[in-house]
This record gives structure tokens, C-alpha cells and sequence, in this order.
């Protein structure tokens, strides 16, 4: 997969960083409303890392962010060939985890944990797969 072109490549950076920020934010509201309490697979993976799911789940989103913002220092901002890979990897990703908190608070028929900060998710990652599209 080629690099972005440089005319599109100005836009893409600080959106994908905002995204990993949105990110943070959802994973904030997350751990703030105990997703791990109430979602099996939240509280399969929060299991993984320790008996105590609450510390589980604060660490494995700690790990997530930071993933994405070694995917910004190391492939985005630096505009590395395998760069569009990785963005449409986080673009999926959150349009994924957006769009399924969305559904789950309508199948439940009010909040879900997570909900609050979907569409900022869901917002972000059209804005950059739009981007991303029109520079390919």
C-alpha cells in the first residue's frame, strides 16, 4: 500500500491523533460506567491481565491508546508506506466499536456504557477514511 499523497497527507495526521484522543475519552466513559460489569467480552479481556477487572480493563485500554499513539509517532505522522494500512486498521476499528455501542444502547433500549462518546468515534473515523479515500 503506497503512502499517502502529500497533498492529503497534511489532514490525515492530526485527525488520526484526534481519533486515538477520542479514543481515550471513550475508554474513560468506559471505565467511569463499568462496561467490564455489564459486557462479557469487556470482562473476558479485563480477566486476562488480573483477577481485579477494573484494573484489568484500565490497563488494557491504557495499552490500546497507547498502541494507537505509537501507530501516529512511528507510521502516520511520518507518513510510512504501510501508513494507510494501519489508519484503515483504527478507521475500522472504532467505526466498529462506535456503530456497536450505538446498537447495543438501542437493544437495551437506553445508555449503554460507551454510548455517550460513540458518535464522536463514529464521526472521526468517516471524517479520516473520507481522507484517506480521496488521497489513494
Amino acid at each position: 500500500m503506497p503512502a499517502l499523497s502529500r497533498e492529503f497527507h497534511g489532514a490525515v495526521p492530526p485527525l488520526f491523533l484526534a481519533l486515538i484522543g477520542v479514543q481515550g475519552l471513550h475508554s474513560l466513559e468506559e471505565y467511569f460506567t463499568r462496561l467490564y460489569d455489564v459486557f462479557a467480552p469487556a470482562r473476558l479481556v479485563s480477566g486476562l491481565l488480573t483477577t481485579n477487572l477494573s484494573l484489568g480493563f484500565a490497563g488494557f485500554n491504557v495499552a490500546l491508546v497507547g498502541f494507537g499513539l505509537g501507530c501516529y509517532v512511528f507510521r502516520v505522522r511520518p507518513n510510512h508506506p504501510r501508513a494507510a494500512g494501519w489508519i484503515w486498521f483504527w478507521i475500522l476499528l472504532e467505526l466498529g466499536n462506535g456503530v456497536g455501542h450505538l446498537a447495543l444502547a438501542v437493544a437495551r433500549g437506553g445508555y449503554f456504557p460507551g454510548a455517550a462518546t460513540a458518535p464522536f468515534l463514529i464521526a472521526l473515523a468517516g471524517t479520516l477514511a473520507y481522507r484517506v479515500t480521496r488521497s489513494a
